[in-house]
């Protein structure tokens, strides 16, 4: 069989605002918006193997086992004049087969994140959901 294409939707409830964020497209941003108080969300397009196994210019890789997809924050988004240079890291390689299915058969896979840690800046490093993956 062949790879199958899905869309997983991350979306960040409360980014901050005025600050730039992107999807991180092999090394470089992708799509960059600037947050308003409103919650942001990025549909990221990858492919699903026959084992599952998630694949794409989206997907990084750590280890054998471990896939993420970065959030770019501020410079590293593309605006030079941010005080804030990070990357969000969100897991996908701990998606639910159920859910994966639910992919394959069309559904988007969204799951919802914190925009800020706990000073009130972007958040950044591993993001822990506030929510799980769901299918829509």
């Amino acid at each position: 069989m062949t790879d199958v294409p899905i869309t997983l939707r991350l979306t960040i409830a409360d980014p901050v605002p005025g600050v730039r964020y992107s999807l991180q497209k092999d090394d470089a941003p992708f799509e960059p918006v600037t947050a308003s108080d409103a919650a942001l969300s990025f549909d990221v397009p990858i492919r699903l193997s026959d084992d599952n196994r998630v694949l794409g210019p989206f997907v990084r890789r750590e280890g054998p086992a471990r896939r993420f997809v970065y959030i770019r924050v501020g410079t590293s988004a593309g605006d030079h004049a941010s005080c804030w240079s990070r990357r969000a890291k969100i897991d996908i390689h701990d998606i639910p087969p159920p859910l994966l299915d639910r992919a394959r058969a069309g559904r988007t896979l969204e799951v919802v994140l914190p925009g800020r840690g706990h000073d009130g800046s972007p958040t950044c490093a591993t993001v822990h959901p506030l929510r799980p993956w769901r299918a829509l």
